[in-house]
């Protein structure tokens, strides 16, 4: 069998593939394009003034800050709970390591819908608690959001610390470094790549989060998503089609700074 062109149809079928699934992403790009007040296809008058529009839109603009604020926050607070609880599952090696998993993935394991409502009620108990962290605010939804993406964040690191040779930690130890000193200078820079990732994955779900946003918001928290989500439904704004083209490359160049990381990473290693 020729390898090469067994090789070279494999990859024919990938690029097939990605271009069949990435074909109504595409699609969008044009429609923002559009000269006219709803979702078309440009017929030959382009136009940016949907751009425009997004950008001196204060509503829009208001969102887009709202879901960097929450993304933002959401991302440090899961990172921060996901590397805690995996170093300490790491140290455990205990027999309850496998329920406590078990426990923190539960929210991923449970659909949506009944994930939106069981937090709804408990931020509007919250509210009653502690006015201001509660419903419809910005650290309600952030809590909301940590409790829905730190299993993601848990899985990326557990990833990275079956990767992680046990024996640097005894070296360590036995070196006479104390528990923390072997956390925060020998585990945490060899686990870089996998908070890195953590970061990153925590950041992209809370961004894009809408099915439990829609239950615990009403109006003084409008965060992006569920903007595209009422502008869809209500009166197909074209601003909607801009702004997936500016979401879609900002994606690019998360990914291309991502990848760029890693290959410097390989190269300091082969050096």
């Amino acid at each position: 069998m020729n390898t090469h062109r067994t090789a070279l149809s494999t990859r024919l079928i990938a690029v097939v593939a990605m271009a069949f699934m990435l074909f109504p992403l595409l699609t969008v790009i044009p429609v923002s394009f559009t000269a006219k007040r709803y979702l078309s296809m440009p017929d030959g008058h382009w136009s940016l003034r949907h751009y425009e529009a997004l950008l001196s839109n204060p509503d829009w603009l208001s969102s887009i800050g709202q879901s960097l604020a929450i993304a933002s926050a959401t991302s440090l607070i899961a990172t921060l709970l996901a590397v805690s609880f995996s170093l300490g599952i790491w140290y455990l090696r205990s027999r309850l390591a496998t329920l406590l998993i078990g426990l923190v993935l539960l929210p991923m394991a449970i659909p949506p819908v009944i994930s939106a409502l069981v937090l709804y009620f408990m931020e509007t108990n919250l509210g009653r608690i502690a006015p201001g962290w509660g419903y419809d605010t910005l650290p309600g939804v952030v809590i909301a959001h940590v409790v829905m993406v730190v299993p993601y964040g848990v899985v990326t690191m557990l990833v990275a610390l079956s990767q992680v040779d046990r024996r640097i930690e005894l070296a360590s130890r036995n070196l006479g470094a104390s528990l923390m000193q072997t956390t925060f200078l020998v585990m945490l820079p060899n686990l870089k790549l996998g908070i890195f990732s953590t970061v990153l994955l925590s950041f992209a779900l809370s961004w894009e989060e809408v099915a439990v946003t829609l239950f615990i918001t009403s109006v003084d928290v409008n965060t992006l998503p569920r903007r595209i989500w009422s502008g869809l439904r209500d009166n197909v704004d074209p601003s909607v089609a801009a702004i997936s083209v500016l979401l879609i490359c900002l994606t690019l160049l998360v990914l291309m700074g991502r990848l760029a990381l890693q290959y410097a990473a390989q190269r300091r290693a082969r050096s």
